[in-house]
């Protein structure tokens, strides 16, 4: 995975799943623009990489707006001379339920995941096809995107939205020879510290102990260390063919998600459906196959 000559922009990395996905693009390689809010997160950032001798830069701004994703742009070309690899992957959490969301809280999350994501991957677009040369754009999704999760109407949106651009992405970008894909990772940090059937995993990591296999595989449940690699595979060249997928990534689990797809089909006789002839058909053709909401996890072995 040589990403040598590389450039990649990786927002929200100062600290987490972004510096982990920052660093290992560095070790293969890459030269990485840091992003993150807070300055000093960014230089300790660009300091891990460049301590380990890789090339790397702090542009501090909150992605959201088009002038925070010009400016990442702007930088990479301005440092490095060209852009080749987004990751986009800065969020927030503003976790309540529906009846208790305020307005703030929904734009707050919607506007650093979603439009975050949109800004910066249509003003790298505009460079890679300018270049010619194709490029990698890799968005982080979330299993709350693919499935739900209660109390994260906000962040539940966001992450569908995310994978949802993804697919229309990849189809729009395949004649420049940009790919376009989402990674879902699951990993300790921040935002999975409040998960309360995670805690004592989580606490195992901070106490330095091994997580067990049960966590690690029926969990997929890892360090951001674990989801690293995808990202660096996805944009290298041997990721060439790969555009339009949703792949999930924890601990020592890899696995590709399904885009939607019709499970069941019926045909009314010529006339439509009325209600009366769905409340007929449903119990015995539709129900069996009815799909489940939120992630159907495993017990713990006891």
């Amino acid at each position: 995975m040589d990403l040598t000559g590389k450039v990649a922009i990786v927002t929200g990395s100062g600290r987490g799943l972004g510096l982990a996905y920052a660093q290992r693009l560095a070790t293969h390689g890459a030269a990485v623009v840091v992003n993150d809010v807070d300055e000093a997160v960014a230089k300790a950032a660009v300091d891990t990489i460049t301590e380990a001798g890789g090339r790397a830069v702090a542009e501090v701004v909150p992605v959201g707006t088009s002038e925070a994703a010009q400016a990442l742009v702007d930088r990479a070309v301005a440092e490095y001379g060209r852009l080749d690899i987004l990751v986009n992957n800065a969020g927030i959490l503003r976790d309540t339920t529906l009846w208790k969301m305020t307005d703030e809280q929904f734009d707050a999350v919607i506007t650093t995941h979603l439009r975050g994501t949109f800004t910066a991957t249509r003003a790298a677009s505009i460079k890679l096809r300018e270049q010619g040369e194709g490029g990698r754009i890799i968005c982080i999704g979330s299993p709350t995107g693919q499935v739900g999760n209660f109390g994260q109407t906000n962040y539940a949106a966001a992450k569908a939205g995310i994978v949802g651009m993804v697919r229309t992405w990849a189809m729009e970008l395949a004649r420049a020879q940009i790919t376009v894909n989402a990674v879902v990772p699951v990993a300790a940090t921040a935002m999975t510290e409040t998960v309360p059937f995670l805690k004592p995993y989580i606490d195992a990591l901070r106490a330095g102990e091994p997580l067990p296999a049960f966590a690690r595989q029926e969990l997929g449940f890892g360090t951001p260390e674990d989801a690293a690699g995808l990202v660096a595979f996805l944009a290298s060249d041997a990721a060439a063919g790969i555009t339009g997928q949703a792949v999930g990534i924890g601990g020592d689990r890899l696995a590709l998600w399904s885009h939607p797809s019709e499970i069941v089909v019926e045909f009314a006789d010529g006339t439509g459906w009325s209600a009366d002839a769905i409340a007929d058909v449903w119990a015995d053709t539709f129900a069996p196959s009815a799909q489940t909401v939120g992630q159907q996890l495993p017990e713990p072995p006891r």
